[in-house]
């Protein structure tokens, strides 16, 4: 065996000792030795190995499987501009605090600084956006080194889990190999290796990490007019607590579209556009909000924050803590929602009934004045309205988050994914990939504009050995940048030079490009034949094309919000 192939079997049987399940691979040459690991591991029934010719996609597709399984999920580079593609996945994997591994591999030290062919300083590469890292050397044949290797997988797994910090997130593991980079032809032939390589005999990993001893959280103080704003977080049971939590108290909920639906059946029906009828607020503003997980979508939601003489209280999931007013109070941990505090006090009762009231006032006054047709609000009505039942929806960002935000009470999806950490367009179509091959037969949806659809459309690339996920992907083809009309450079009087810096738009036929990537495409022209679409449990990967125009974006937002004003009577 040679020492670049000892090491490479190590790591990836360690992997598994470990818990890892699927693992995603970008071919190349220095990666080589990790390649032949992951591919007799796999056939060995072990994992499940997913290839991708692009290193970026391939980086949101470990995402979307580590989102959607809630494991370590490992993405395996070659060296050079190979790991700098998996920069965007590990920026929205650190404020997401999804545990992403990356395992690129490396030149060995002496031919760092050399000039030497596809040879960076890899180590360090991802700055503080990985919550451990480590320049693992290239192998030599000398005894003792199983130990080591082992134990610095327990490392980075444990890191990636949170098992040794305040939160989950990435972890970024430098591999360096030497030549000879592919396995012996004739094992029988090679050297022994000096010493076992053999991991613990009950095949469990080589450390065990005990799970982080809970605090013992202070209750929070209780505030009869309080409000709970619920936005995206890193674990959904937070987002379950906060809702208990809640309900025994008897604060009204707002929540974002995110997560699982036990959170949304406890909110007010369309909290968001609630926020925008200022005169309501005005009227029952809440003493003390309550931010659980980070609140993203909503200038409503900011402004509400801001207003003067409101106490603004956080639950913070790790070391940090949203709060970008700089209006912050106090900091909780999650386990402060844990805390019982007996019943809710007659008052409280009265002030959620006042606000679960004027959702449901609000709610049917939507209902009674549908979205117009086409228009990203109608689109996200009719995919939200059609799902099956168990179905998970991936969310992209931009139009299509905050048509849903804004315009559905509540979404019927088990669960809404999303990436928030940075809420980029990078990666979602290998995202959702990912996410509906972690849940093999739960019924996954996404919901993109055309530019978050085009900005990866890498993600359709599936080579015919790789597993293939059921996945229905609803693509709003606005032909650009549509979430700018709804935005300042959008304004009227702003129209000079709008189209070719904001608007952008491409012409691209997403028919033809599907056609390229033997993708099925649809276009659904009515609300009625996109139900249809959406209604059928998705099997095989499919692109649901619905044409609207951009320029109603921004009339169609500003008259729903006219309409909760009138609603409310204000």
């Amino acid at each position: 065996m040679t020492p670049s192939s000892a090491l490479a079997s190590v790591l990836v049987d360690e992997l598994v000792r470990g818990g890892v399940r699927d693992v995603v691979l970008s071919p190349g040459s220095r990666s080589a030795p990790l390649a032949h690991a992951l591919l007799d591991a796999e056939r060995a029934g072990r994992l499940r190995l997913h290839v991708r010719v692009d290193e970026r996609s391939a980086g949101f597709l470990a995402l979307g499987l580590a989102k959607g399984s809630g494991r370590p999920v490992p993405v395996v580079t070659t060296s050079g501009t190979a790991v700098a593609n998996l920069h965007p996945a590990v920026l929205e994997a650190h404020h997401a605090a999804v545990p992403l591994v990356v395992l690129s591999a490396d030149r060995p030290h002496e031919l760092r600084g050399t000039g030497a062919n596809q040879t960076t300083q890899q180590p360090g590469i991802f700055g503080p956006a990985v919550r451990w890292s480590f320049d693992l050397p290239a192998p030599v044949a000398r005894p003792g080194l199983g130990p080591f290797w082992r134990s610095t997988v327990c490392r980075a797994l444990a890191a990636a889990t949170g098992a040794t910090g305040p939160q989950p997130g990435p972890v970024h593991l430098d591999v360096c190999f030497r030549e000879p980079l592919v396995p012996d032809l004739d094992p029988s032939a090679a050297p022994p290796w000096p010493d076992s390589l053999d991991g613990r005999p009950d095949g469990g990993p080589w450390v065990r990490v005990a799970p982080r001893p809970e605090s013992v959280a202070a209750p929070i103080d209780e505030v009869a007019r309080t409000l709970v704003v619920i936005g995206s977080t890193g674990d959904p049971r937070v987002a379950l607590d906060a809702v208990a939590w809640a309900r025994e108290r008897g604060h009204p909920v707002v929540a974002e579209p995110f997560g699982p639906a036990a959170v949304r059946e406890e909110a007010v029906p369309h909290g968001p556009l609630l926020l925008t009828a200022t005169a309501w607020l005005d009227a029952h503003a809440p003493d003390r909000v309550l931010v659980v997980g980070r609140v993203t979508l909503s200038r409503a939601v900011g402004a509400l924050l801001r207003r003067p003489g409101l106490r603004v209280e956080v639950v913070s999931e790790g070391g940090a803590w949203p709060d970008p007013s700089h209006v912050v109070g106090v900091v909780h941990g999650p386990d402060a929602l844990r805390v019982g505090g007996g019943p809710a006090e007659e008052s409280a009762h009265d002030w959620v009934g006042i606000w679960g009231e004027a959702g449901e006032a609000l709610a049917a006054a939507v209902a009674a004045h549908p979205h117009p047709w086409p228009t990203g609000l109608a689109v996200a009505e009719a995919v939200s309205a059609k799902l099956p039942d168990g179905a998970v929806l991936v969310v992209g960002s931009s139009n299509p988050v905050r048509d849903l935000d804004l315009g559905v009470a509540r979404s019927v999806a088990e669960e809404v994914v999303a990436n928030r950490g940075l809420a980029g367009i990078d990666g979602l179509v290998s995202t959702a990939v990912g996410v509906a091959l972690a849940r093999p037969g739960t019924p996954t949806y996404a919901l993109l504009g055309d530019l978050t659809f085009l900005h990866d459309t890498n993600g359709l690339l599936l080579g015919p050995d790789e597993p293939r996920p059921d996945l229905t992907v609803v693509v709003v083809n606005d032909d650009g940048g549509g979430i700018f009309t709804t935005l300042e450079p959008g304004a009227p009087e702003r129209s000079d030079g709008f189209e070719r810096v904001f608007g952008t738009p491409t012409g691209t036929d997403l028919a033809a490009l599907c056609a390229a990537h033997d993708v099925v495409h649809t276009r659904a022209t009515t609300a009625e034949e996109l139900a249809t679409e959406v209604a059928r449990v998705p099997s095989g990967l499919r692109v649901v094309e619905v044409v609207v125009d951009r320029a109603t974006h921004r009339q169609a937002h500003a008259d729903l919000r006219a309409l909760a004003a009138r609603a409310l009577g204000r």
